[in-house]
C-alpha cells in the first residue's frame, strides 16, 4: 500500500507542476507574442527584460507560497499565520517597489502596468489561486488514498472471511476421516488422495481473487466423492453442472459454492432416515446459479444452527465482492426439504 500511495503522490506531484510550468511559460512568453500581434519588425530584448521585470515580482510571490508558506502553514491548518505571511510578502515586495519607484518610459505590454494597490491586490489574488489549486491536489491526494485504504480494507476482509472458511471446511473433513480409520483403513486412505485434491485446490487456486467455475465444479466433484465414500449408500446425491467449456468461461470468486455443499452434507444427513441433497448450477446470460436442497430432519429445524459459520461468511463475502447484485435466499417453510439459492454477476463470460 506505501508503494501506492507513493506512486500517487508522485504523479499528482508531477500533474501539479506540469501545470504550473505551462502557465508560467505561457507568461513569460507575453512579450514575444506581443512583438507578434504588434508586426514590429525585430525583437527588443530590452524591452523583454523589462516586461519580464514587472512579471518577477508575482513569480517571486508564486515560488515563496506555492514552496513554503502554503506547504508548511496553510496544508498544516494554520490558516491565520499562513494569511498574515501572504500579506506581509505581498506588501514587502510591492512596497519596496513602490519605494524604489522604477519606472519606465517606454510602452511595454505588462500585466503588472498597475499602480501599487491593484498590484498588492493581484498579488493576494495570485497566492490564494496558487493556494485552491494546492488545496484541489490534495484533495484529490486524499480521495485516491481513501479509495486505496477503503480497497485494501475490503480485499482484507474477504480474505479473513475466506480462510474462516477454510478451516472450517477442513476441520469438518479430519473429522470424517478420523472416523473411518476405526472401521475401514483402505476408505480412509482413499479419503486422504480425495483431501489431497482438495487441498490442491485450496492452496493454489483459491489464493486468486478470481477462479474459473470448472475448477470450482472439479473442487465440489472430490468433496463429493470424499462424501459418498463415507456414507456410502444413505445418502442420494445429484449433482448438476453446465457444461465443461462453457464452465471455463466463466469466473468467479473461490470457495463461494462449496460452501452451500457443506453446509447441506453437515446439516441434512441423518443416519437413521432417508437423506438426499441436489445440488444445481445454472448458468444464465449474465447470472449464475447454484440451488442446493438437501433432505432436513428434526436435528435440523433450527435455522439459526443450519446456517452456521458457513453461510454467515458467505453473506458477508457477497456483500463486499456484489453489493446487492447477489442474492442469497433460504427457503425453509418446508419441515422437510431445505434449500439455498445464491445468485451472482457473472463476473467475465
Amino acid at each position: 500500500m506505501k508503494m501506492k500511495l507513493r506512486r500517487i503522490i508522485r504523479r499528482i506531484t508531477i500533474g501539479e507542476n506540469m501545470a504550473y510550468a505551462f502557465v508560467w511559460l505561457t507568461i513569460f512568453l507575453i512579450p514575444f507574442i506581443y512583438t507578434k500581434l504588434v508586426s514590429e519588425s525585430s525583437l527588443d530584448f530590452h524591452k523583454v527584460f523589462i516586461s519580464w521585470g514587472k512579471i518577477i515580482p508575482y513569480f517571486i510571490i508564486f515560488l515563496v507560497n506555492n514552496y513554503i508558506l502554503a506547504p508548511f502553514l496553510l496544508l498544516r491548518g494554520r490558516y491565520l499565520w499562513y494569511l498574515l505571511s501572504v500579506i506581509i510578502l505581498v506588501v514587502a515586495i510591492f512596497g519596496n517597489i513602490e519605494l524604489i519607484h522604477i519606472k519606465d518610459s517606454i510602452g511595454v505590454i505588462s500585466i503588472t502596468e498597475l499602480r501599487w494597490y491593484w498590484n498588492m491586490l493581484f498579488g493576494m489574488l495570485l497566492a490564494g489561486t496558487n493556494s485552491l489549486i494546492k488545496l484541489y491536489y490534495r484533495a484529490l491526494y486524499k480521495a485516491q488514498r481513501m479509495a486505496i485504504l477503503e480497497k485494501e480494507a475490503i480485499e482484507s476482509q474477504m480474505e479473513y472471511l475466506k480462510y474462516q472458511i477454510n478451516p472450517h471446511f477442513l476441520m469438518n473433513t479430519l473429522n470424517n476421516i478420523h472416523a473411518m480409520i476405526d472401521f475401514d483403513t483402505e476408505m480412509a486412505k482413499q479419503s486422504v488422495v480425495e483431501l489431497s485434491h482438495l487441498l490442491r485446490h485450496l492452496l493454489y487456486d483459491s489464493s486468486e481473487k478470481l477462479t474459473t467455475l470448472d475448477k470450482e465444479v472439479d473442487f465440489i466433484d472430490s468433496y463429493i466423492k470424499l462424501m459418498r465414500i463415507r456414507y456410502i449408500d444413505e445418502v442420494t446425491i445429484d449433482f448438476n453442472k453446465p457444461d465443461i467449456n462453457l464452465c471455463r468461461k466463466i469466473k468467479l470468486p473461490p470457495l463461494l459454492l462449496i460452501v452451500l455443499v457443506e453446509n447441506a452434507f453437515k446439516h441434512g444427513i441423518s443416519y437413521n432416515n432417508n437423506s438426499f441433497i441436489k445440488i444445481d448450477i445454472l448458468v444464465f446470460d449474465d447470472e449464475l446459479s447454484c440451488i442446493v436442497t438437501n433432505s432436513r430432519h428434526s436435528n435440523t429445524e433450527n435455522n439459526s444452527e443450519h446456517s452456521g459459520i458457513g453461510l454467515n461468511n458467505i453473506t458477508k463475502r457477497l456483500e463486499l465482492l456484489f453489493g446487492n447484485r447477489s442474492t442469497l435466499t433460504i427457503y425453509d417453510s418446508d419441515n422437510k426439504i431445505y434449500t439455498v439459492e445464491l445468485v451472482i454477476p457473472i463476473t467475465n463470460k
